[in-house]
């Protein structure tokens, strides 16, 4: 019966939403080069451990240049073009440092451009969500797209390492290749969507610098959720492997108990979620991750973290449903795309701040600051969401879109009746 349902209701949304969600998918599970790149550069290209980090430190500020301009591009090009964008930019950098033999700097200005386009595809992802679904529609579209993201990207790893203890140039052609086949799909299935215009005086009234301020602000206070999950990153694998003594393979039951709960209790939790307010599931999220995370600060063991981890990821879910749902909800269409880059650049700076700023506690003080740090974010987030004034989700439409016809652009569909608007 709850597969019927499923299915249901995985049909009823437009036939490019669900070309997205399997290219998604398809790109994720192809993402082999990432997760190795440290290995292939020391084994494959002789560099040394610390020109490697250093070159890779230097790469990944492209997830935030990406970030920064899928917002612009997708409003002045269009979702679909930045989209492709992303696609054909990351499968180019990858080419590169394929086939090119270079000094070392060549190496991180390639990552660097496959790394804007990894930047750039999630927000345009989350973007074209936003426009090609009814407010209903948007926790399950969202919950689906974060679903299907982690089981791609528990996949991309174990075929990743398999392709490159084969060979390096095969692991470089799976992963360019998935790219090039999610851009053929996004290429025949969304349709061109053309730039949105700032019709209506309603809708140029609330485009000022104050008429999305809650939105504003709920992105950034998400940077204290955003925090424990970058800084477990860092932390969990040293914490398993010099605190406890144990084998770097619990590291990796880690996030296999991350991605059995995301992909067995994502949809489960969103259905349980619906008509619930954005601020009570703000706060829920953030008691989530308090609690997992003050078993662990407080009950230091291996058994404490494996089982927090399933209590933690709880609230993962629940802000990467919330947040991008409540931009859809309320940003005009013209802006929905700059949002979501903002959405992703606060994910790209938390990448980039909390490893090194957790490092630095760490080799002053040790583990315990680091995991009461880790514990104090997401209480920070909870108090200033407590604060924070949000607005009620728009009501929805009658009536679901056509199944196959892109909906009503969100600003428009806001602006043309009163109904809501069509990530």
């Amino acid at each position: 019966m709850a597969w019927t349902r499923f299915w249901t209701r995985f049909g009823e949304l437009p036939l490019a939403l669900r070309v997205l969600f399997v290219a998604s998918f398809v790109n994720r599970a192809g993402m082999f080069v990432f997760p190795l790149l440290a290995v292939y550069l020391v084994r494959g290209e002789g560099l040394s451990a610390g020109e490697a980090g250093l070159l890779i430190s230097v790469g990944s500020t492209g997830l935030l240049v990406g970030s920064l301009l899928s917002g612009p591009l997708c409003d002045l090009r269009g979702r679909r073009t930045a989209l492709l964008a992303a696609l054909l930019l990351n499968a180019g950098g990858y080419l590169g440092l394929a086939v090119l033999d270079g000094p070392p700097w060549t190496y991180g200005a390639l990552l660097f451009v496959a790394l804007v386009g990894m930047g750039a595809f999630s927000p345009a992802s989350n973007t074209l969500v936003a426009d090609l679904t009814t407010p209903e529609q948007r926790p399950f579209a969202y919950t689906l797209s974060y679903v299907g993201n982690n089981l791609g990207m528990g996949v991309g790893p174990l075929l990743g390492g398999v392709a490159a203890a084969y060979s390096y140039g095969v692991m470089f052609a799976g992963n360019i290749l998935a790219g090039l086949v999610c851009a053929a799909l996004i290429a025949v299935w969304v349709p061109r969507d053309r730039p949105a215009r700032a019709d209506g005086s309603r809708e140029r009234r609330r485009a000022g610098p104050l008429g999305h301020g809650h939105v504003l602000l709920l992105v950034l206070v998400s940077f204290f959720y955003v925090v424990p999950l970058i800084g477990l990153e860092y932390a969990l694998p040293l914490a398993i492997t010099t605190e406890l003594h144990e084998s770097a393979g619990f590291v990796g039951a880690v996030y296999t108990i991350n991605s059995v709960v995301v992909v067995s209790l994502g949809l489960v939790m969103e259905k349980h979620i619906r008509g619930y307010g954005t601020k009570p599931l703000l706060l829920v999220a953030g008691l989530l991750w308090s609690l997992g995370l003050a078993v662990i600060a407080f009950g230091f063991s291996l058994t404490a973290i494996l089982a927090a981890t399933a209590v933690w990821t709880l609230g993962e879910i629940i802000v990467s449903v919330v947040v991008p749902t409540y931009i859809a909800d309320h940003v005009d269409q013209r802006r929905v795309g700059s949002f979501m880059a903002l959405n992703g650049f606060v994910l790209g700076v938390a990448r980039l701040v909390v490893p090194v700023g957790l490092g630095v506690v760490w080799t002053a003080e040790g583990r315990e600051p680091v995991f009461l740090i880790l514990l104090a974010a997401p209480l920070a987030g909870m108090a200033a969401y407590a604060l924070l004034r949000t607005r009620p989700a728009p009501l929805a439409a009658a009536a679901p879109h056509p199944a196959d016809t892109p909906a009503p652009p969100t600003g428009q569909a806001r602006t043309a009746d009163a109904r809501g608007p069509g990530g």
